[in-house]
C-alpha cells in the first residue's frame, strides 16, 4: 500500500477530497475497498514483527484494514489534529474514550444539553462502574469551575447541543479544565470540521458520529476519535481489544461522505438559517433555538467559533406535545425520522424520542420542553421545507 502526501498547505476542502487516500499496486483513482477479516504473511517472522508493532502493516481488520486507515488519517487531517481512530458508532467512541480515560472513583464534569443516549452513558453505565459526572450549564463557565472536584478526570462538552443548538466556549472550557489537570472532549457531530476545529481551540480530544453529517445520506453507521497521537494510541489499544471497530465497508461509504461535507454543510446552514428566520415570525412558534440567529445567546460567540450556524433549527411551539405532534404529524416532504445529517430533512420531538429515556426532571432542566420540535435541515429547496412545517403549524 501506499498513502498519498498530506501537503498541509492545501485548502481543507481539498483535504477533504485528496488526504490520507491509500492505493494498491493497481493504482486505483476511488478508494479501494478491502473486505477481509485478516492478511497474510510472507513468514513467520514477519508476522511476529507486525504483532509486535516493530514493523508496520495489516494483520486483523479488527484493528488494522487500508479502507479504515484511510478514512482514519482523512479525518484527522480534517480536523487539524494528529491522528483518529475509528468505532461502529458515535456511541461507541464516547464509550470508548470514557472507558479509555476514567477508572472507578473518577469523576466527569458535563454540559448539561446532551444526546440522551450520552446522558444516560454518563449517568448509567459510567455511574455504574463508579464513575460520577456532574451536569452543569455548557454556557456558564463559572458552573464549570465550580463543578471540579479533586477526582476530576475528564470535561465532557456537546456544542452546539442536542436539540438546543446550546454554544458554549470551547477554548474557555479547556483553559478550566487544564488549570485542574483535566482532559476536554468535545461532541462535534452538529459542526462536523467542515464548520468547527475543537482540537485548534484547546480540546484535547473530538468523537464524532460519523453517521450523521461525516456521510451525510443515512446509509451507514459510524464513529472516530480524533486528538493527539498519546492519547489516540491509548484509545487505540482500547479499541482494539474490546472491538467496537468500523467495518471495512462502511469506512469506504464514509470516505465518499467527506469528498461533499463542505458543500452539503455549507448548502445546508444556508437552508437552516432560512427556515429559522421563518419560524421566528410564526405566530404558532414560541422561540426558535439556531445559532445563526442575532437573537440566540450565544450568537457572537458561535460567529467567532463556527463558520456558520450550522444546520439544526429546533423551535418550541404553542400547545405542548399536542400541538408538536401536529407539526411533526403534518410534513410530507420532511422525513419523520430521529437522525440527523442527512441530505434529506428529518423533524423529530426530541421529548418522545432521543430524549425519551432520560428523567422528565432532568429533561426539563436541560431545557428539553414538551412543544419541541427539532428539525435536521437537508439540501431540499428551502421553500418547500416552509411550506411542509406551515401544514401542521397553521
Amino acid at each position: 500500500m501506499s498513502v498519498e502526501t498530506n501537503i498541509p498547505e492545501l485548502h481543507p476542502e481539498t483535504l477533504a477530497i485528496r488526504a490520507g487516500r491509500e492505493t494498491s499496486e493497481y493504482r486505483e483513482h476511488s478508494q479501494s475497498l478491502h473486505l477481509t477479516s485478516s492478511f497474510t504473511y510472507e513468514s513467520a517472522e514477519q508476522a511476529a514483527a507486525m504483532f509486535l508493532g516493530e514493523i508496520e502493516g495489516y494483520t486483523y481488520s479488527r484493528f488494522t484494514n487500508p479502507t479504515v486507515t484511510a478514512f482514519q488519517q482523512r479525518l484527522a487531517v480534517m480536523e487539524g489534529a494528529e491522528r483518529a481512530i475509528a468505532t461502529s458508532s458515535g456511541m461507541a467512541a464516547i464509550q470508548a474514550t470514557m472507558l479509555t480515560l476514567l477508572k472507578a472513583g473518577d469523576h466527569i464534569v458535563s454540559s448539561q444539553s446532551l444526546f440522551g443516549s450520552t446522558t444516560n452513558l454518563f449517568s448509567g453505565l459510567l455511574a455504574k462502574f463508579g464513575v460520577e459526572t456532574s451536569f452543569v450549564d455548557a454556557t456558564d463557565l463559572a458552573a464549570w469551575q465550580a463543578a471540579v472536584k479533586p477526582n476530576t478526570k475528564v470535561f465532557f462538552l456537546e456544542t452546539p447541543s442536542n436539540p438546543l443548538t446550546e454554544v458554549a466556549d470551547i477554548a474557555a472550557v479547556a483553559d478550566i479544565a487544564h488549570a485542574h489537570g483535566a482532559l476536554l472532549v468535545v461532541d462535534n457531530c452538529f459542526c462536523s470540521p467542515a464548520l468547527q476545529q475543537p482540537i485548534k481551540l484547546g480540546a484535547d480530544l473530538v468523537v464524532h458520529s460519523a453517521t450523521k453529517y461525516l456521510d451525510g445520506h443515512g446509509r451507514v453507521l459510524g464513529g472516530a476519535v480524533v486528538g493527539g497521537d498519546a492519547l489516540i494510541e491509548q484509545v487505540y489499544l482500547h479499541v482494539r481489544t474490546a472491538g467496537p471497530t468500523l467495518a471495512p465497508f462502511n469506512a469506504w461509504v464514509l470516505l465518499s461522505g467527506l469528498e461533499t461535507l463542505h458543500l452539503r454543510m455549507e448548502k445546508q446552514s444556508t437552508n437552516a438559517l432560512e427556515l429559522a428566520k421563518w419560524l421566528e415570525a410564526h405566530p404558532a412558534v414560541e422561540k426558535v433555538f439556531y445559532p445563526g440567529l442575532p437573537s440566540h445567546p450565544q450568537h457572537e460567540l458561535a460567529l467567532r467559533q463556527q463558520k456558520s450556524g450550522g444546520a439544526v433549527v429546533s423551535f418550541v411551539v404553542k400547545g405542548g406535545r399536542a400541538a408538536a405532534w401536529k407539526v411533526v404529524d403534518g410534513v410530507q416532504v420532511i422525513s419523520r425520522t430521529a437522525n440527523l445529517g442527512d441530505v434529506k430533512s428529518t423533524i423529530t420531538h426530541p421529548a418522545s424520542t432521543t430524549h425519551a429515556r432520560v428523567a422528565p426532571e432532568v429533561r426539563l432542566k436541560a431545557g428539553i420542553e414538551e412543544g419541541l420540535i427539532r428539525v435536521a435541515v437537508g439540501l431540499e429547496y428551502a421553500g418547500d421545507l416552509k411550506t411542509d412545517l406551515a401544514r401542521g403549524l397553521s
